[in-house]
C-alpha cells in the first residue's frame, strides 16, 4: 500500500496537483477507480471545475455521488474514472458498498474534518479503506487545534503504522495530561521532544508546502473596524447577559474559581454563542425567536459598502439571524447556495456574497470574483478563520486582499480575536476567555 498524504498544499493548486497524480496512476493501470471524500461544496464544484481548466485533464470522467440516494447509486454505477462524495455521505457510501469495496485509491480532501475518532464518518472510513490500495490526505490545516488532532487523520493513511494502532497509546507514548477534574482531561500537553519525534515519524510521506514559498500573492490587509454601544445598548446588553446567559451556569458557579469546570462542553458552547450573538446585534431568545439589541455591526458593514465604490464584498456571518437582518439591509446580498452562485461570482455578477465558514471554508476557489472581505462574526475555530480568508487569498489573486474584522467593543468579540491573534485558538483558550469574560458578569 502507498500513502501520500499531502498537507499544507493550501492555495498551491491542491486540487490540480492531485488530479495530475491520479491520470498518471489511471494511464498506467496501477488504479481503475478513485474516491473523493471533500466538503460538500466542494464535491460539488471544485473538482469538475479544476478538472476542466486544465488541458491535460479534460478527458477524465468525473460522477458526483451526491444528492438523493438515486443520483448517488446513478454515480456509483457509472464508468467515472472519479466518484466525488460528500463527507456526509460517507457511513451510507460504506454501507451501501457492504463488502464489494471497488476503489483502489481514495482521495481525502480535507482531511482535518476526519480528526475525530468518534466520529461516525471515521468509524465507516476505518472499516474498508485498508482495503485501497493509495490514499491521498489533503489539508491545509492538519493540525488546527495541535498535535493532539494528528493521529486519527494519520491512522486513515497508514493504519496506524507511524503514530500506532490506537489514540491511547499516541497519548501515552507522546502527552501527559494538563488539565483536569477526577478522571476527565481536558487538555494534552505535548512531553518533551514529542513534536520533533512525531515531525520525524511524518516526514517520509508527508509533504509540506507553504504558498508564500512558492507564490508572488499580493499583499493581504487588515483592518479592523471597532464599534462601541450606546449607553442604553450597553444597559439592554448586560440585562440580556444577566437574564439569559448567567442563568446557564445557575447552581454551578458560586464562585470564580469554580467557572473553569462550569464553562465545559455544551454549556461553554451555549454561553459564547449567545454572547457572540448578542455582540453581532441580535440573539435568539429562550423561546427560539429572534430578540433584537443592536445594529452597530450592521451600520459598520453600510460604511465598508459605501468605501468600496460598487466593488465586490464577500461577508461572513456566523448566525442566521445574521444574515437575515444583513438581507434586510443590504438587499443585493445573496447567501451562497450552489455552483451557480460561485460561478455568478467570479464573473462580477454578485455585489455582495454571504457564506458560513463552516460551509465555504475549505476548497471554493472565489478569487476572481473580488478581493475585499468582511467578517461580520468572527469563529473560535483558527482552521475555519484561515480557511475562510484562503478562498479570495490564494493563486490567482490579482489585487490587494483587504480583510475587514467588525468587533464590538467590551464583548466576547474581543477575546475570540485576542484567541485568533495569538494563533492559539483550541477549546482551553476557549475556556479561559470565557472565564475571564464571564467574570466581569459576576
Amino acid at each position: 500500500m502507498l500513502f501520500v498524504p499531502r498537507y499544507g498544499l493550501n492555495g498551491l493548486g491542491k486540487t490540480v496537483i492531485t488530479l495530475t497524480y491520479v491520470k498518471e496512476l489511471l494511464d498506467d493501470f496501477a488504479v481503475n477507480r478513485v474516491l473523493v471524500i471533500a466538503p460538500k461544496r466542494v464535491a460539488e464544484d471544485t473538482w469538475t471545475r479544476e478538472k476542466d481548466k486544465w488541458d491535460h485533464l479534460i478527458d477524465l470522467r468525473i460522477a458526483k455521488a451526491i444528492g438523493t440516494p438515486k443520483q448517488r447509486l446513478a454515480a456509483l454505477g457509472s464508468d467515472a474514472d472519479i466518484v466525488v462524495i460528500n463527507r456526509e455521505n460517507v457511513q451510507w457510501l460504506v454501507e451501501e458498498c457492504g463488502g464489494e469495496w471497488s476503489f483502489d485509491m481514495v482521495v481525502i480532501d480535507e482531511l482535518s474534518s476526519f480528526k475525530s475518532s468518534q466520529a461516525k464518518r471515521w468509524r465507516s472510513l476505518r472499516r474498508v479503506i485498508k482495503l485501497s490500495n493509495y490514499v491521498v490526505g489533503l489539508t491545509g490545516t492538519p493540525a488546527p487545534n495541535g498535535y493532539i488532532d494528528l493521529w486519527p487523520e494519520i491512522f486513515l493513511i497508514d493504519s496506524g503504522a507511524a503514530l500506532g494502532k490506537t489514540k491511547t497509546n499516541y497519548l501515552d507514548t507522546y502527552f501527559y495530561p494538563g488539565a483536569r477534574k477526577g478522571h476527565i482531561v481536558y487538555e494534552w500537553k505535548l512531553k518533551a521532544g514529542s513534536k520533533e519525534r512525531i515531525d520525524a515519524k511524518l516526514r517520509a510521506f508527508c509533504l509540506s508546502m507553504n504558498k508564500e514559498d512558492w507564490l508572488q500573492l499580493p499583499p493581504v490587509f487588515y483592518n479592523e473596524v471597532r464599534v462601541r454601544l450606546s449607553d442604553e445598548e450597553r444597559r439592554e446588553y448586560e440585562r440580556f447577559s444577566q437574564d439569559h446567559v448567567l442563568p446557564l451556569l445557575e447552581g454551578k458557579v458560586s464562585s470564580l474559581e469554580d467557572m473553569e469546570s462550569a464553562v465545559v462542553g455544551e454549556t461553554a458552547a451555549v454561553v459564547s454563542n449567545k454572547l457572540l450573538q448578542m455582540a453581532n446585534g441580535a440573539v435568539y431568545d429562550d423561546q427560539g425567536g429572534v430578540y433584537h439589541l443592536h445594529d452597530k455591526k450592521l451600520d459598520a458593514l453600510e460604511e465598508i459598502v459605501e468605501a468600496a465604490q460598487g466593488q465586490p464584498i464577500l461577508v461572513y456571518y456566523a448566525y442566521k439571524h445574521d444574515a437575515q437582518r444583513i438581507q434586510e439591509r443590504f438587499p443585493e446580498a445573496r447567501q451562497l447556495g450552489g455552483s451557480e452562485d460561485i460561478t455568478e461570482w467570479n464573473e462580477g455578477k454578485i455585489q455582495m456574497l454571504l457564506c458560513h465558514p463552516a460551509s465555504a471554508g475549505h476548497g471554493l476557489n472565489l478569487q476572481q470574483g473580488g478581493h475585499l472581505m468582511v467578517w461580520f462574526g468572527l469563529p473560535w475555530s483558527l482552521e475555519l478563520l484561515q480557511q475562510a480568508e484562503a478562498r479570495l487569498h490564494r493563486q490567482g489573486q490579482e489585487q490587494s486582499v483587504i480583510i475587514h474584522r467588525i468587533i464590538c467593543e467590551n464583548t466576547l468579540d474581543e477575546k475570540v480575536l485576542a484567541v485568533l491573534s495569538r494563533k492559539d485558538a483550541t477549546q482551553r483558550a476557549m475556556l479561559k476567555a470565557l472565564k475571564e469574560y464571564m467574570g466581569d458578569l459576576l
